[in-house]
């Protein structure tokens, strides 16, 4: 069973559920994010966890853990979800969590990977599936796929052809885990 978290539009969810995966939650730190509408139209339960309505980013984080719990989350995936887990959240779901990032990692992490490509002026960039630790974006590589920089792209049309590759990659990445191909070395005993 999969919670998603997302922060926008819920594209990288849409493939998700596009693919028959078992999306059974959704939540977002936003509660005007497109992604809990593309929830509860498909039926799935869907909450928002806006930090302000915490007393801490790791109180929001054990409300958000537990709600995910409740129902029957087995394997996290943030799908466009900016904003960086505390350490209560990793402890619950211990190398249960997977990324989507726009960049070739461990190359531009961060949340502004695409227009750091552009300025950096490199040829290639991408999309990679990590599994989530502590750092920002410095998790375990699963799936990596290269997208050329084109002469005159701007950070929207670059996006928009990374996100083609991320809606691949992503679905990809939760299906070998849920068939027992994936493994994270990430909070392993």
């Amino acid at each position: 069973m999969i919670g998603v978290l997302v922060s926008g539009e819920g594209t990288n969810l849409q493939a998700l559920l596009d693919a028959d995966l078992p999306v059974v939650a959704v939540a977002s730190n936003n509660t005007k994010a497109k992604a809990l509408d593309r929830a509860a139209k498909a039926g799935i339960d869907a909450g928002a966890f806006p930090t302000v309505e915490f007393d801490s980013r790791e109180r929001r984080d054990e409300e958000l853990a537990e709600w995910l719990a409740e129902r029957g989350v087995e394997l996290v995936v943030l799908a466009g979800y900016m904003q960086l887990l505390t350490t209560p959240f990793l402890e619950r779901f211990p190398g249960r969590i997977l990324n989507i990032h726009p960049s070739l990692l461990p190359a531009f992490p961060g949340a502004h990977a695409v227009e750091d490509a552009l300025a950096h002026g490199v040829k290639v960039t991408g999309a990679t599936v990590h599994f989530v630790d502590e750092g920002i974006d410095t998790g375990p590589i699963v799936l990596q796929e290269a997208v050329e920089i084109r002469e005159g792209d701007t950070p929207k049309t670059l996006h928009a052809r990374i996100q083609a590759v991320e809606h691949r990659l992503l679905p990809a990445a939760v299906r070998l885990f849920l068939e027992g191909k994936l493994r994270s070395p990430v909070g392993a005993a």
